[in-house]
């Protein structure tokens, strides 16, 4: 079926191909310049940090709504072995381990070789460019070297003065502007963006399948709609991410999955799942300051559509 205009019409307002050349392969993290780093840093006031991740756990996330997406399963490869085997108890000894997990499990960056359309991935690059052999040969996870910027937290619950936005729920650009007044924040060029449902506080307090199937019961999803995609395109957002599995409004509003295909394939737009925004938004909310210094730079694995991130916010 043939993408509605009111779609096609997005798409050609905010596409970025050859923005930053035909070469390129960041899109929006060109936003982040040296200058934006500097001043990103200047957000460092208390030097207290906090962590924006979940915890890498077999009995985490993941509950078999994404086929084939699993929790990480680790297994032990040596325990207090000692490397010479001749040696005694006084040598020295080693334990190790590996791991098995889907890159996208728990938080976590897209790759924006994560979502194609029309045999695209972003900048006009042929889905065919993603092998089975060698992965992502095009827009791999592996160029995001260094993602550290200014963050900025859009509270959108706590605008909204509840603990857990209601699901289905379309954000629009009206929540993103008040969640910003809220916090007297101004967006700037090259900030990344994290917005809050709070539906990770579910996750933390009832586990992995209440937060797959949301406050609603029914998975759907409190997420960014259409007409936040034109927002973030204005506000030159170098990322952004969210406390939520789908990251979108769910069901979608139009085209399945649609924002996912203007963000990561029209705009080059990296974005982010599973983030745990609960410990900062409490600290936003007593110090009434939304604005941090950010790092969130994924694990650089070759040819992935996606990787694990620990983001650390300091305030």
């Amino acid at each position: 079926m043939a993408l509605p205009e009111s779609f096609l019409q997005i798409s050609n307002r905010v596409r970025n191909w050859g923005r930053w050349g035909d070469d390129d392969q960041l899109g929006t993290l060109n936003f982040i310049t040296p200058e934006v780093v500097r001043n990103a840093a200047r957000c460092i006031r208390t030097g207290e940090s906090f962590p924006l991740s979940v915890t890498l756990e077999q009995e985490g996330i993941q509950v078999g709504f994404i086929p084939g997406r699993i929790n990480p399963i680790l297994e032990m490869i040596s325990i207090d072995e000692p490397i010479d085997a001749e040696a005694g108890p006084d040598s020295f000894h080693t334990s190790d381990d590996v791991i098995q997990m889907g890159l996208q499990a728990a938080t976590h960056w897209d790759g924006l070789c994560h979502a194609s359309y029309n045999g695209f991935v972003y900048n006009g690059y042929s889905s065919e460019t993603i092998t089975s052999n060698e992965g992502a040969t095009r827009c791999g996870i592996e160029n995001l070297r260094t993602v550290c910027s200014r963050g900025v937290l859009l509270d959108v619950a706590r605008t909204k003065e509840v603990d857990v936005l209601d699901c289905p729920y379309a954000i629009t650009a009206k929540d993103l502007d008040e969640a910003a007044a809220m916090g007297n924040v101004e967006i700037k060029s090259g900030d990344i963006v994290l917005v809050r449902t709070g539906r990770m506080s579910i996750y933390e307090s009832e586990g992995g399948m209440a937060y797959c199937l949301g406050p609603s019961g029914d998975g759907s999803n409190a997420g960014f709609s259409l007409s936040t995609v034109d927002w973030l395109h204005e506000h030159e957002v170098a990322a952004v991410a969210n406390d939520t599995l789908a990251f979108e409004v769910y069901p979608s509003e139009d085209v399945p999955m649609a924002i996912h295909m203007l963000h990561l394939v029209d705009m080059g737009l990296t974005q982010g799942q599973n983030w745990n925004l609960e410990s900062l938004a409490d600290a936003c909310e007593k110090d009434g300051i939304y604005d941090f210094f950010l790092s969130a730079t994924p694990e650089p694995f070759l040819g992935a559509v996606g990787s694990p991130v620990a983001p650390v916010a300091i305030k």
